[in-house]
């Protein structure tokens, strides 16, 4: 193993150090809880996650103005326990109440299920929306068993600015929703991740094969592929994607290429380019991509390719500015 690091026990709270004093103007650690939160909090509905660290810069780096108000974080590929949600839903509250987006894998739907019932009894307005997106992880028809993955990042921006609009708690709640339902993910697995932990490979692949389906902690994949051009693996995770929706002519769509931690940005790049034309070639049209590494697995080798289906409102929401460290500008 090759990592940039000392002792594995140290890496979350040295990087935690290292984000919050490059990012002190808009961002603090609350003393004494694994919780990064924004400093000049406003009068509105609260949105804040909780997730496993490893998957950097999910989700420090999206806690910012309209995005998320805090994330409470984990040890590496380890959900958050209760007591450090309901430290971020106590912060997140300004009297009007707390939405916590919940990705959908286990620990994380536990722990944050007891903390809003904490929080509850403490008399904070709490809800809970359980976000999934991989398409890969179980069949149509049965998509709230699906894993939730890198089509998160739609939620935490768009709820994020709606949220800072001034919306009720219940408002919030059904936009999270109506993003999450217009929203698919399938991932293309390359190269094994490496645990920080174990040093050992996260799963194993052979040379001349791609993983269609993998999931954000190595979680088996749907099946496997050769390598080829990435306008044959466009095409069949397009295809997919389009055919689960699904996405028909006409639609507008918001597209995330999500590199998985080693892909590089060229490749990045090319994938998107082929993205848009297939996409294109079915009559839909593509509104302000987000390309690059959002939501990662160490140094796993992949691309993440999610589609949200827009309207006017998602469209402004997706496109209002935000100072969180790691959220791209989304250019025309």
């Amino acid at each position: 193993m090759k990592k940039f690091m000392n002792e594995p026990e140290d890496m979350v709270k040295e990087t935690i150090e290292g984000y919050v004093d490059v990012y002190k103007d808009r961002l603090k650690k609350l003393k004494g809880a694994n919780v990064i939160a924004v400093k000049n909090k406003k009068e509105k509905v609260g949105v804040i996650i909780g997730n496993g660290s490893g998957h950097e810069p999910a989700c420090i780096g999206f806690v910012g103005n309209n995005m998320l108000d805090c994330n409470a974080y984990g040890g590496i590929f380890a959900a958050p326990g209760p007591d450090t949600i309901l430290e971020a839903i106590e912060e997140a509250d300004t009297g009007m109440g707390v939405v916590v987006l919940i990705s959908n894998h286990a620990g994380d739907v536990i722990n944050s299920k007891m903390a809003i019932d904490m929080a509850e009894e403490d008399d904070i307005n709490t809800k809970g929306v359980i976000l999934y997106d991989d398409i890969a992880s179980a069949p149509k028809g049965e998509e709230e068993e699906r894993r939730g993955t890198a089509g998160t990042l739609f939620n935490y921006k768009i709820t994020g600015s709606y949220a800072e609009e001034g919306h009720s708690i219940d408002k919030v709640v059904k936009m999270a929703e109506k993003v999450r339902d217009n929203t698919r993910t399938l991932t293309v697995a390359t190269i094994p991740g490496t645990s920080p932990i174990t040093g050992k490979k996260m799963f194993e692949i052979e040379p001349d094969e791609m993983e269609i389906g993998m999931g954000v902690h190595g979680e088996a994949a749907a099946h496997t592929i050769k390598v080829g051009k990435a306008s044959k693996i466009v095409e069949v995770m397009c295809n997919k994607l389009i055919e689960d929706k699904p996405y028909v002519e006409g639609d507008e769509v918001a597209v995330i290429v999500n590199g998985c931690g080693q892909t590089t940005y060229m490749e990045l790049m090319i994938f998107y380019n082929e993205v848009n034309k297939f996409l294109s070639s079915k009559g839909i049209k593509t509104f302000k991509p987000a390309v690059g590494s959002f939501i990662t697995t160490q140094e796993m080798g992949g691309i993440a390719l999610s589609f949200c289906k827009m309207d006017e409102e998602l469209k402004r929401l997706w496109a209002k500015e935000t100072d969180a460290p790691c959220f791209p500008k989304l250019l025309p």
